[in-house]
C-alpha cells in the first residue's frame, strides 16, 4: 500500500492531481474493444487512437494487462482498407450519388484481431496496422510502423518495424512467459516488484524458478 492507497485497475486517474495519464480499461465503451487491468496510457483519453473503427467493424483491438501506451499511438483497424484485386481502389460505395453496392466481404483486405499481449511498451507515435500480435513483455520503438506479429520480449523499431533484438536471453523469456506474473495477485506482485525490477537477470532467473517449482 502506498500513501494509503491499493492499486485500483478502475480508477480512472492513478497519479492524484494528472489527467493526461489513464488506465484504460474503466474508459472503455467500444465493445469491441478489449483491455486488461493496469494498461495505461499518456493521455485524457483513448478511443480517439483507434481509428478506422465502426460499428459495423468485424474485428476486435485486444491488449493485456499492464501495458504502457505512449501517447500519440494510433491502432488502424481493419476498416481503413480498400478493396485491392480490382482497377481502383476507390470507395464509391461509401459516398453519395455512386453507383456502386459495397463488395462483398471476401473481396475486401481483412486480417483480423489486434492482439496486444501484457506488459508491452508502445513507444510515442508508433502506428499499429490491424491484425498484428505483439507477444508479451515486447517493445515498440517511437514512430515505427508496425504491420507484422512480434515475438514475445522482442524489441522493434523503425518503417517497416523490424527486430532490433530479444530483450533476454531464451531461458528467460521462457521463464516469463510460464510465470505469467501479470495474472498474479496485487500482493503478490507488490511482493515481486524488487524481482521485476531487478537488472541482475540471473538474481530473477533463480527467483523465477522457486516460485515455478
Amino acid at each position: 500500500m502506498k500513501n494509503g492507497k491499493n492499486p485500483d485497475p478502475n480508477v480512472i486517474h492513478p497519479i492524484a492531481g494528472y489527467e493526461k495519464e489513464i488506465y484504460v480499461k474503466p474508459t472503455v465503451m467500444n465493445p469491441n474493444i478489449m483491455v486488461g487491468d493496469f494498461t495505461y496510457i499518456a493521455d485524457a483519453e483513448f478511443e480517439s487512437h483507434v481509428t478506422h473503427f465502426y460499428p459495423w467493424s468485424r474485428d476486435k483491438l485486444i491488449i493485456g494487462k499492464f501495458c504502457q501506451i505512449a501517447s500519440g499511438v494510433e491502432f488502424v483497424m481493419n476498416d481503413a482498407n480498400h478493396q485491392m484485386n480490382a482497377v481502383s481502389t476507390f470507395p464509391f460505395y461509401t459516398l453519395e450519388g455512386w453507383e456502386m453496392e459495397a463488395p462483398d466481404t471476401t473481396d475486401m483486405p481483412f486480417k483480423g484481431d489486434t492482439v496486444i499481449g501484457n506488459d508491452v511498451w508502445i513507444g510515442q507515435n508508433a502506428v499499429i496496422l490491424p491484425g498484428v500480435h505483439i507477444g508479451d513483455g515486447a517493445i515498440i520503438g517511437a514512430n515505427s510502423i508496425v504491420g507484422s506479429d512480434v515475438d514475445p520480449y522482442t524489441v522493434v523499431v523503425g518503417n517497416p518495424a523490424k527486430p532490433l533484438r530479444k530483450r533476454f536471453d531464451a531461458e528467460l523469456i521462457e521463464l516469463l512467459l510460464r510465470f505469467k506474473w501479470w495474472d498474479r495477485s496485487i500482493d503478490e506482485i507488490n511482493e515481486l516488484i524488487p524481482f521485476l525490477t531487478c537488472s541482475e537477470l540471473d538474481k530473477v532467473k533463480d527467483e523465477i524458478k522457486k516460485r515455478i517449482e
